[in-house]
């Protein structure tokens, strides 16, 4: 969704559209979320309003996201949904003597006669991916050894032996637990 800055005033203005989820996936698989992908499009409510120069926009964004468990490697989809808040200034013109401090970091900025909102609302869904896919809380993940799922059955392998450096700290907690 495109927005004409010299359409924003201040008074706000609420705005729904959908962000296609093929956008998204192609940016999740060539960054560090490549184990996600969005299952259905984008969904977002947003307000915007001018005040100056600065552009705030306010609203949420909600999807359904499959990824991979980390432990067990099924498949998991989950509905993900994040509030969001940020702020446009225009981009200063800059002459190439000027020096960026430590509070411009912080800021976005926009230039020419739009704003292409699905990119910077879709940024907004990437940050509220969890940092690690896991299909539940609890989940046994995979068997080292013959790599059954030890959510779905008991593993055949025997315990591996204890290693043998290893003894003086299993005999001090047997100690300190009696």
């Amino acid at each position: 969704m495109k927005l004409r800055i010299d359409r924003i005033t201040d008074d706000s203005t609420e705005s729904s559209f959908s962000v296609p989820a093929a956008e998204l996936n192609e940016r999740l698989e060539t960054g560090a979320t490549h184990e996600f992908r969005l299952a259905e499009p984008l969904e977002v409510d947003v307000r915007y309003h001018r005040a100056g120069e600065d552009i705030y926009f306010e609203g949420s964004c909600s999807t359904v996201m499959e990824a991979t468990c980390a432990r067990c490697l099924e498949t998991l989809t989950e509905p993900l949904a994040a509030p969001f808040e940020f702020v446009l200034s225009r981009a200063p013109a800059v002459d190439g003597k000027q020096e960026l401090h430590t509070d411009d970091l912080a800021l976005s900025f926009y230039e020419g006669d739009e704003i292409d909102l699905a990119p910077l609302v879709g940024e907004q869904a990437i940050l509220a991916l969890p940092t690690r896919a896991v299909c539940r809380e609890e989940c046994k993940g995979l068997c080292p050894g013959c790599g059954a799922n030890l959510n779905l059955e008991k593993c055949p392998c025997k315990p591996a032996p204890a290693d043998p450096r290893l003894a003086v700290l299993a005999s001090a907690r047997v100690r300190s637990a009696s």
